[in-house]
């Protein structure tokens, strides 16, 4: 996990937290994608799909809805991943700030 966020703060800031043996990815404080059993995949957009093109949607753990399945040679290409990300992330709301208890 940490080896993609360093290899995309040339370009973009990511933060990530440990969730049910998954790491999920935010960006800009958007979560924009799942890293789960080593696999890439991030959150649907049409921004995404566009820029994307034609995606390979697949759930990242069983019972989740689909999301964009980023394959091997395409991680490599850190310009971009970063682009997705960010156009992503750009089309997602904020998120709702939390209740204070």
């Amino acid at each position: 996990m940490q080896k993609i966020v360093d290899d995309l703060s040339g370009q973009i800031e990511l933060s990530y937290k440990s969730m049910f043996g998954e790491y999920g990815i935010y960006y800009d404080g958007k979560f924009v994608a799942i890293l789960s059993d080593n696999q890439f995949f991030v959150k649907p957009t049409e921004a995404g799909r566009k820029f994307i093109g034609d995606p390979m949607e697949a759930p990242p753990y069983p019972g989740a809805k689909n999301y964009f399945f980023i394959d091997e040679p395409f991680m490599k290409d850190t310009k971009w991943l970063g682009e997705l990300i960010s156009h992503t992330a750009d089309e997602l709301p904020l998120p709702k700030p939390k209740k204070k208890k």
